[in-house]
């Protein structure tokens, strides 16, 4: 299956003006603010659990809203949808153990042999074949054991930092019980609002010396590669992408109308990855979340511009990540780790309603325990030790449920 066709000629400058509109830059807006939130948090600490540096962080936040703001921007044009990138969470929670035994060039390498591969994958167009083949609750079960210790850290910074994290899970809490009212605050925001206030009033935001301001200077890495980041990182960063991000940001374009090029999105997220790995930015993905908020009101075929806005607004944060790293770590590390927490609380709801629902259960329990044991074998990680024993276990015990897949 060929590479999907873009819409062509490329609107020009009065068509986009004619298309947007306020309804598209509040759905901007709000969805930009939802990526430079909670899903900042959780690349900071896992950073900061892997020993990365403030300039490490800078320039892997750079990658992240730099790059991936150019390419969001160029395929919004080319397929008249809001197709917004940014870098897979799940893949970013990856790195953090595997940062305790492999150095960040080995990862760096495990980086550009993922985006090799999905670029590999995107180009042939065996994307939607793979995506088929793979269990997605076995994949699930994995998911949720890596993001089990953000739900926890939220409950320890409860008992850590009280009067911080109890405001805001009560604000977040508040705010998803009150629909309307979350239409113009989204919880996460709130939550993050009511958060950055605690800490202010409480006098915790301690900034480190030197310059609050400042513009991006990217770190580039020379990569290095080693097998056992290659067995550790690779396949399980590629399904991620693959089959956990793209394939929920398809599904929810889907079912917003938009006909999403599943084989392009793959070829761009790889070659997007190869080009972000240089400043040690985890792989590219199709981000589900923001491109819910962009097609969730206006007219469908003006939805692109909100994805234009993404796209500049994320620009400016990459510019000056230097800023919002600096701000963000002042915090105190329980405010990080409640946002976090917040931020996966549906993701990894959805992940244990995925994993043991119907099929492949034994398998997914299995990767889950697997996962959450976090034991490495062989300097490989306990998330690729779960995938492999997962679907031993499923391959042994569930062949029906393989056989009603097929």
């Amino acid at each position: 299956m060929p590479l999907e066709r873009p819409l062509l000629p490329l609107p020009g400058l009065r068509r986009i003006v004619a298309d947007s509109g306020s309804v598209y830059f509040i759905n901007a807006l709000v969805g930009f603010l939802f990526a430079a939130s909670g899903p900042v948090a959780i690349l900071l600490a896992v950073g900061a659990r892997g020993g990365l540096s403030e300039s490490a962080l800078a320039s892997w936040l750079f990658g992240a809203f730099f790059f991936n703001g150019l390419i969001s921007i160029a395929f919004c044009l080319l397929y008249r949808q809001p197709l917004v990138f940014f870098w897979t969470i799940p893949g970013a929670v990856l790195v953090g153990p595997a940062l305790t035994h492999l150095s960040f060039a080995e990862v760096v390498g495990a980086y550009l042999l993922t985006g090799a591969l999905m670029l590999v994958l995107g180009l042939s167009g065996w994307v939607r074949r793979v995506m088929d083949s793979v269990p997605l609750p076995i994949v699930m079960g994995m998911v949720a054991g890596v993001f089990l210790r953000f739900g926890l850290n939220l409950v320890y910074a409860v008992r850590e930092d009280f009067w911080i994290a109890a405001p805001m899970i009560a604000a977040f809490l508040v705010l998803s019980a009150a629909p309307r009212l979350a239409r113009g605050i989204p919880p996460l925001i709130g939550a993050l609002a009511v958060g950055a206030a605690a800490v202010a009033l409480l006098g915790r935001f301690a900034p480190t010396a030197g310059p609050m301001f400042g513009f991006a200077q990217p770190s580039l890495y020379i990569p290095v590669f080693s097998l056992r980041a290659a067995i550790e990182l690779v396949l399980p960063l590629a399904i991620t992408v693959l089959v956990v991000q793209n394939g929920q940001g398809i599904a929810v374009l889907k079912t917003a109308g938009h006909p999403a090029p599943a084989n392009a999105i793959a070829a761009v997220c790889g070659a997007g990855s190869i080009v972000t790995a240089l400043v040690g930015t985890v792989s590219t993905c199709l981000t589900g979340p923001v491109n819910a908020i962009l097609s969730s009101s206006g007219e469908r075929h003006r939805h692109y511009t909100a994805g234009l806005w993404v796209g500049m607004f994320a620009l400016a944060f990459g510019l000056l990540s230097p800023l919002f790293t600096r701000l963000l770590l002042a915090t105190p590390g329980s405010f990080i780790a409640a946002l976090a927490g917040l931020a996966m609380l549906r993701v990894l709801q959805t992940a244990f309603g995925v994993a043991f629902r119907e099929r492949y259960t034994l398998g997914a329990l299995v990767t889950f325990l697997v996962t959450v044991a976090d034991v490495t074998i062989l300097s490989i990680g306990a998330p690729f030790w779960g995938l492999i024993f997962g679907f031993a276990v499923s391959w042994l015990v569930e062949r029906d449920d393989f056989r009603r897949s097929g």
